[in-house]
């Protein structure tokens, strides 16, 4: 048996092979490409989800929005403590929608509310909040 008699067979089979490793890697190439590119895409949508969040924590008039909710409810039924960028709120003798109202209006502001304890009493309700932000 001599190589030279196969040795234009041996060229294709070798050059067939070739390809077939290229293909390979090209395919693996490929989605290595497409994973990365999803990664980049969920970065980029949190950074711009970050962003966003960011303009609305660092809004300056968030003392002023919660000013706001003071005025919702007479000051016969309000304790209101705020130092710096913190709030301590406790009110007292409230029905169940000024309860409603207010802790809608406290989730709809963009402040971190750290406690929330609302008490029933007979009829009225009594709710204390400590918030900051």
């Amino acid at each position: 048996m001599s190589w030279k008699h196969y040795r234009n067979e041996l060229i294709v089979g070798a050059s067939l092979l070739f390809a077939l490793a290229a293909f390979g890697y090209k395919m693996k190439q490929r989605s290595a490409t497409a994973e990365v590119n999803r990664v980049m895409e969920t970065e980029v949508a949190t950074l711009r989800e970050i962003g966003s969040l960011k303009k609305i924590w660092g809004d300056k008039r968030i003392s002023e929005k919660l000013d706001r909710v003071r005025t919702l409810i007479p000051s016969s039924k309000v304790q209101w403590q705020k130092k710096g960028k913190k709030l301590t709120a406790v009110f007292s003798e409230l029905k169940a929608s000024e309860v409603n109202t207010l802790v809608t209006k406290f989730l709809n502001i963009a402040v971190q509310i750290e406690s929330l304890k609302v008490k029933k009493r007979g009829e009225n309700y009594s709710m204390e909040i400590r918030c900051k932000w």
